[in-house]
C-alpha cells in the first residue's frame, strides 16, 4: 500500500438536480459512511498512512421549480450552488490537502474542477484533466437534447456555452484542451460528436472500442501521458456509468458495454502508481437505483486505488 505524508481533505458535494434522474445527491452521505470489509471510507483512508479531515458537504442551493433559463434547467440554483462548491473546496486546497470530492451528479465537476484550476493558476500553472464517463459530457445549452447541466460540464471548462457558468471564478477557460483525456464513452450525442471533432480532440478521446482494440492499459497509459503535461499535475473526476450495469447497477444513465470491475481498478492503480494527481471525484452514485449497495461499495473501492491501495 501507498503510505503518503499528505492529509485527505474530503468533500461532500449532494448537488443531484443537474441531472434528470434524481437520487445521485444521496450518494454522498451513502459513500461516506458504507462500511467495506467493516470499515468506513474514512477508517480505509486512514489505513492507508494518510491524514485524513473530513470538510462536511458544500452547501447546495435547492431549486424552488424545473423551468429552464439559458436553456439549462434549475440555472440559479445551480449557478449559486456552484459558487458555494468552488468556495468550500478553495478552503480545502488553501489548507494543503488532497481534495477526495463525494458528488453528487456530473455538473459538479463544472465548480469543482473551476475551484482547483483557479487555485493552481494563482501560481502560474495549469492543470490537466483524466475524465473517465460512459458519456462525452460536451454538450452545450445549444446541443443539449434535455437541457441537464450534468451533460454539459466538460463543454463549460473547455469554455463553451452560457457564459456564467463557463466563467465561474471570473476566467475561462479552465481547461487547456493540451492536458486532456476522455476514457469510457459510448453514449455520444449527435452535437458532442461534432464538437470533439471541431475541437480535434478525437485523440484525446479513449472510447470503448478503443478500449476493446488496444486494451485498459494502454489507453490509460497514453491519458496519464497527456495529462501529466501540465505543469500542475492533473485532477481525476470518475463518473461510476463509465463501468458496466453489471458491476454498477445504481446509476441514472446506464449504458450497457462499459468496462469491467477490473478494469476500473486497473485505471485508478496506474493513476495512483504514476503519482501526479492532484484531486479525485466520484459522481454519479445513486443509491436509491443501487441493487444490495454494491455500486456504493465499488465506488469507495474505487477511491481507494486511486489513492494508491493495490492487491499486495
Amino acid at each position: 500500500m501507498k503510505v503518503s505524508d499528505k492529509t485527505i481533505g474530503l468533500l461532500g458535494v449532494p448537488l443531484g438536480f443537474g441531472a434528470g434522474t434524481l437520487g445521485s445527491d444521496l450518494g454522498v452521505e451513502a459513500m461516506r459512511i458504507s462500511s467495506v470489509r467493516g470499515m468506513t471510507l474514512a477508517d480505509h483512508i486512514l489505513a492507508l498512512g494518510y491524514g485524513f479531515r473530513d470538510h462536511g458537504d458544500a452547501t447546495i442551493v435547492r431549486p424552488d421549480g424545473t423551468a429552464a433559463e439559458n436553456g439549462i434547467r434549475h440555472y440559479g440554483a445551480i449557478l449559486r450552488s456552484f459558487h458555494n462548491i468552488a468556495s468550500s473546496l478553495d478552503s480545502l486546497l488553501q489548507e494543503g490537502h488532497l481534495p477526495v470530492i463525494l458528488g453528487g451528479d456530473h455538473s459538479i465537476a463544472i465548480a469543482t474542477y473551476s475551484a482547483i484550476s483557479n487555485f493552481y493558476r494563482q501560481s502560474g500553472d495549469k492543470v490537466g484533466l483524466i475524465w473517465f464517463d460512459a458519456h462525452a459530457d460536451i454538450n452545450t445549452p445549444e446541443t443539449s437534447p434535455s437541457g441537464n447541466i450534468h451533460g454539459m460540464p466538460l463543454a463549460a471548462l473547455l469554455g463553451l456555452g452560457d457564459e456564467a457558468v463557463a466563467g465561474l471564478g471570473g476566467f475561462r477557460p479552465k481547461l487547456d484542451p493540451a492536458y486532456f483525456a476522455h476514457i469510457g464513452a459510448r453514449d455520444v450525442d449527435s452535437g458532442e460528436r461534432q464538437i470533439v471533432h471541431d475541437l480535434g480532440l478525437r485523440e484525446q478521446f479513449f472510447t470503448m472500442s478503443d478500449i476493446d482494440s488496444r486494451g485498459m492499459a494502454a489507453c490509460v497509459a497514453d491519458a496519464i501521458a497527456i495529462a501529466s503535461k501540465a505543469p500542475g499535475g492533473f485532477a481525476v473526476t470518475f463518473d461510476i456509468d463509465m463501468i458496466d450495469p453489471r458491476f454498477a447497477p445504481g446509476s441514472g444513465t446506464l449504458v450497457r458495454g462499459g468496462t469491467t470491475y477490473r478494469e476500473a481498478h486497473l485505471a485508478l492503480e496506474m493513476i495512483a502508481a504514476n503519482g501526479g494527481m492532484i484531486s479525485f471525484e466520484m459522481v454519479e452514485v445513486n443509491p436509491l437505483l443501487d441493487q444490495n449497495n454494491i455500486t456504493v461499495e465499488l465506488a469507495i473501492e474505487l477511491i481507494l486505488s486511486a489513492l494508491g491501495k493495490t492487491i499486495l
